[in-house]
């Protein structure tokens, strides 16, 4: 689900005049992404320790470029991506999918920063980690998964987005606008989850692509929940047909029978 594009425009410190905002080209820049497979690049986390991308590796990654020093858009974004992160955590399992959050504001995004951001927006959700980078490797990320960002008079301009990528570190889906309801970022999740089950062919495979095809989103509660009366329509559904192909199967085994006595009653 694709919510419309909204361009940030964020408050802090004074840059470079931009160039003139062309939302459909951003917004083509960005689909074109989408199956390009990330580099493996170095980050720092809270503590300043290293982290790989390629950590991440094996199941699905949410990215979601922030700078610290914004005061309105970001905040807003990661406000809004935390409600969906716990919906699908709550939904999918809190260790099926992770999420990092990056400063793309080299110069000022440090570790210690990061840490005091992830603080002042009451982020405590498990596999969700904040991290810093040099200026390059943002860039070269940001080419990667479709991401503009650029400065301007009051920041940065960027653009609103948030990149989900499969376990194959491949962009498999963009999520846009500074708000979006939690089935944006939930549903092209679990379809990552079950694609991966449907090459799982063992019974707990089976079991968790019937978990998760029957995890439906209830509007009226905001939260996601397993539909049991469609667990057990699929279910009398495959009863009704295995019933119909044994009595298809009977019908023609009398009839092949019958023909077999009338063959054997001719030759005599």
């Amino acid at each position: 689900m694709l919510l419309a594009p909204a361009f940030a425009v964020a408050q802090a410190g004074s840059g470079s005049v931009p160039s003139p905002y062309d939302p459909e080209a951003a917004l083509n820049y960005s689909q074109k992404a989408i199956g390009t497979v990330i580099g493996d690049y170095a980050f720092r986390d809270r503590r300043g320790r290293e982290v790989r991308l390629s950590t991440y590796r094996g199941r699905p990654l949410v990215i979601n470029f922030v700078y610290t020093a914004c005061t309105d858009v970001c905040p807003l974004i990661v406000q809004t991506l935390a409600r969906a992160v716990e919906t699908a955590q709550d939904a999918l399992g809190r260790d099926s999918f992770a999420v990092v959050t990056i400063g793309f504001d080299a110069a000022h995004d440090t570790p210690k920063r990061m840490r005091a951001y992830a603080r002042s927006q009451g982020i405590d959700l498990p596999n969700w980690t904040f991290l810093s980078t040099d200026e390059d490797t943002a860039r070269a990320l940001a080419e990667d998964i479709g991401f503009i960002y650029y400065p301007s008079p009051k920041g940065f301009d960027h653009l609103a987005q948030v990149s989900v990528i499969d376990a194959d570190g491949r962009v498999a889906a963009q999520v846009y606008g500074d708000t979006f309801e939690p089935p944006a970022l939930v549903e092209p999740l679990k379809s990552l989850l079950l694609r991966r089950q449907l090459a799982r062919p063992t019974l707990d495979g089976l079991i968790e692509r019937v978990r998760l095809f029957c995890t439906l989103y209830d509007p009226a509660t905001g939260r996601y929940r397993f539909d049991y009366s469609l667990f057990v329509g699929l279910t009398i559904g495959a009863g009704s047909l295995l019933t119909v192909g044994f009595i298809l199967v009977r019908a023609l085994l009398r009839q092949r029978r019958m023909e077999r006595q009338r063959r054997m009653g001719l030759g005599a």
